[in-house]
């Protein structure tokens, strides 16, 4: 028997609000942008939120690349593209970028597994973070520089959009094959295992960008992905048993230059 339209349509508000809450809990949790008081930040959010990450990363790539784009009517490419490297790290908190020092450090300077992740929860950054940092920096710069050239501010866009989205969903792919490492740490809220649903959603949301302004590209890129994803789940594996906060955001950085050196690859 159907139930009346006027009960059905509360709960599909409800539903939705819902949604909209776990949109703006992970907006709030992965960028800097503010977020109204009653979305809150509870723990079941968090993990609800994570399959949004990858929609984050779709706004946050249209928000540099629409930056960068104007900022290419004042200055030189090559300096509106440093200046939409900088919007980025302010939007983002360079939240993914210490995930990436954190872990090289980590990886490079520890031995044992304990030594590792004590490395790993360390604030300072040694000389192997720094030197990642710098020139992961220097490789998305040179790449998006090459990538402006080649197909012009439209291309440069929607290259910028993909590669923000689809490294942010190869990244919360590990939570479906890992588990978090940590008794406590400022990834657990989100740290259980991803739902295949919420995976194929974060898919969904990032991988089409990839295959404008060109298919080859697009289809390698996403092969690249794949590889990269494998490697790194063994590596993770291997190392520390799972996964940390800081290895989901070395696992974003290093999807992210994949996509423009597999695309630069093309031009």
């Amino acid at each position: 028997m159907n139930r009346p339209a006027s009960r059905v349509l509360p709960r599909s508000l409800h539903r939705a609000r819902e949604e909209l809450r776990y949109f703006l809990t992970a907006l709030g949790y992965f960028t800097r942008v503010p977020i109204p008081a009653w979305v809150g930040h509870a723990p079941e959010q968090l993990n609800a939120a994570t399959r949004y990450f990858p929609l984050v990363g779709v706004g946050v790539g249209a928000c540099v690349a629409a930056l960068t784009a104007s900022s290419g009517h004042l200055w030189p490419p090559g300096v509106a593209i440093a200046l939409g490297m900088a919007a980025s790290l302010l939007l983002t908190g360079a939240f993914h970028e210490d995930g990436l020092a954190d872990s090289v450090d980590a990886f490079g300077g520890g031995m044992t597994r304990e030594r590792t992740l004590d490395i790993m929860h360390d604030s300072r950054i040694g000389t192997f973070g720094a030197a990642a940092l710098i020139l992961a920096l220097l490789l998305k710069w040179a790449t998006l520089a090459s990538v402006q050239a080649r197909y012009g501010w439209a291309g440069f866009g929607v290259v910028t959009i993909g590669a923000h989205a689809a490294s942010r969903a190869a990244a919360i792919s590990l939570m479906r094959t890992l588990d978090y490492v940590r008794a406590q740490g400022k990834a657990k809220p989100v740290a259980q295992r991803l739902g295949a649903g919420s995976l194929l959603f974060g898919v969904l949301c990032s991988v089409p960008w990839l295959f404008w302004p060109d298919w080859r590209a697009g289809l390698t890129a996403v092969a690249v992905l794949i590889l990269l994803r494998s490697g790194l789940v063994r590596y993770f594996d291997r190392r520390l048993g799972g996964y940390t906060g800081d290895c989901l955001g070395f696992a974003q950085q290093l999807a992210e230059l994949s996509i423009y050196l597999t695309v630069c690859a093309w031009i």
